[in-house]
């Protein structure tokens, strides 16, 4: 039988035009989702580099980054209604490479940051927008196929950006991780516009809720910035965060009344009347803002607190993928057609378990064998995201099914950039009352009165090394294991939290029902919108 052919959807690519627009689409959301993680890694290269800010400045880029992601996703089906998918994300790759130049030649934080909000919301209209490109070519039958080839491209960067990112700040330079964009989504663009060149599109007209999305991001905006800024000045001593305070109080509610009174809302607030939705979707931005601040401050600290490279420090997470990736692959097969409850409480049990067994590493040395956690790590990480979204699509009408999709996925990011943060604050806090606490245990400034630490000190006198030495070396090595300790406490308060969540499940009702085909292909495609960054 012949395909039928009309205006706005002539024909489906065949042969090599087909694979090569595979390559272009999966090419494009690698490079989107390979800067969201990478950054993290070669972080303190850039804040030592942009005018030698702290590496908490640093986090700003990265943080503002992930919530200009977010906002990108209500905008993103609005714009593709009015002006079609194909050509919104052309522009929006050239938008991307133009902001991957200007983070590449800035000089200060000034300047980078604004480079890399804007870099961060137009890859994120490139996410949802690159998806629906791609499962258009493929026919029904073969729908899955499609979801399946998605999920690999959105696999891939997590498997290697910490190692990337950290191989290209030792060898050529942070730089070159935004100069690489260039080309890359030059091409991308080129390619799927020469490709898709003249096809139309059923344009969808409804009126865009600018009042709303202007107070959604005044108030992820603010929050933000509160977090961002408030350990390095002092937080609501500062007018300025006490003023950004204010503004978000203010805000919240306004937002929340306007948007139960909007046809067309930016944040679907109703949706929260589902109960598996609401559960789910705190599940989901809980557990991601534990994992993704975690992960980002260890990474981290491996770096400023134990001396290792960016490279080394990205190994580290590379044996996450070994479990991971297997898993990811085969646990929506296991899942579909039972109950997700028991699935999403033995995992979120399962993180608590790790990350208390990481929380127990309290000296240097021990990091030497983290590559055991991580690998249990990674297979909690590639089974958490299907039984959580099975959760929060249930009951949900097809016709909701994206929109939920898209507000989960939100919601999920923004939580992540949150979570950066946050961790920092643990470890801001915890970490002078680890100091004291050791300094009290050594005597504090007296240390070095103590009998055994004098007959040492001696001994280092007679070596050459002057007392004043000794009492610095004594005084880093406080810092070093304060700090140690300091990170513990972020691991193990994060293990509790995940207790609390496999108790949340519960609350939930059973997803026993299997679903027709249409339906878990549905599914399928709003639970990859779910897990895109």
């Amino acid at each position: 039988m012949r395909e039928k052919r009309s205006p706005i959807f002539p024909r489906r690519l065949r042969g090599w035009r087909f694979i090569l627009l595979n390559v272009a689409l999966g090419l494009g959301h690698m490079v989107v989702l390979f800067n969201a993680g990478s950054y993290i890694a070669l972080m303190p290269h850039a804040a030592g580099d942009l005018g030698g800010v702290l590496p908490s400045f640093g986090t700003w880029a990265q943080t503002d980054f992930m919530i200009a992601l977010a906002l990108a996703f209500p905008i993103a089906r609005w714009l593709s209604g009015r002006f079609g998918d194909y050509r919104l994300f052309v522009v929006s790759f050239v938008a991307y490479a133009l902001a991957s130049c200007l983070c590449a030649r800035s000089e200060t934080l000034r300047l980078f940051l604004p480079a890399r909000i804007l870099l961060g919301f137009a890859g994120g209209i490139t996410l949802p927008i690159g998806q629906a490109l791609l499962l258009k070519e493929y026919p029904a039958r073969l729908r899955s196929v499609g979801l399946a080839v998605w999920a690999l491209f959105s696999l891939m960067p997590f498997t290697i950006g910490f190692p990337v990112g950290g191989w290209i700040a030792d060898e050529l330079g942070w730089r070159f991780l935004f100069f690489l964009n260039v080309p890359i989504a030059l091409a991308v663009a080129g390619i799927t516009g020469a490709l898709l060149y003249g096809r139309g599109f059923e344009r969808r007209h409804f009126r865009f809720d600018f009042v709303g999305f202007s107070l959604l991001c005044v108030i992820l905006g603010g929050l933000q910035t509160i977090l961002n800024q408030g350990n390095d000045f002092d937080w609501f001593d500062s007018p300025f965060l006490r003023g950004m305070l204010i503004l978000v109080l203010v805000a919240l509610p306004c937002f929340v009344i306007w948007e139960l009174g909007e046809r067309h809302p930016a944040l679907e607030i109703r949706l929260f009347a589902h109960r598996n939705f609401a559960i789910g979707v705190t599940c989901l931005t809980l557990g991601f803002l534990t994992i993704q601040g975690l992960l980002s401050l260890f990474i981290a600290q491996l770096q400023l607190l134990l001396g290792y490279s960016s490279w080394l420090a990205g190994l580290e997470f590379l044996t996450m993928v070994l479990l991971a990736a297997p898993v990811t692959a085969i646990m929506h097969e296991i899942v579909n057609g039972l109950d997700a409850r028991p699935f999403a409480c033995v995992n979120l049990l399962g993180f608590a378990f790790t990350l208390h067994w990481i929380g127990l590493f309290d000296k240097p040395a021990s990091f030497d064998q983290i590559i055991w956690p991580m690998l249990l790590l990674g297979f909690f990480l590639g089974s958490f995201f299907t039984p959580l979204t099975l959760l929060t699509l249930h009951g949900l009408s097809s016709r909701r099914l994206a929109r939920a999709a898209e507000e989960a996925g939100l919601l999920r990011i923004a939580a992540g950039a949150f979570g950066i943060t946050l961790a920092g604050v643990v470890l801001f806090r915890r970490t002078p009352f680890h100091q004291l606490l050791l300094a009290d245990r050594l005597g504090g400034r007296q240390f070095v009165s103590f009998d055994e630490l004098g007959r040492f000190s001696a001994q280092l006198e007679q070596a050459g090394i002057s007392p004043d030495a000794l009492v610095d070396k004594l005084l880093a090595t406080i810092k070093q294991h304060a700090a140690i300790l300091g990170l513990n406490d972020a691991f193990l308060l994060a293990s509790h939290l995940f207790i609390g969540l496999a108790g949340l499940v519960w609350l939930a009702a059973p997803t026993h029902r299997p679903p027709t085909r249409v339906e878990q292909l549905q599914e399928r495609g709003a639970e990859e919108l779910m897990e895109e960054p």
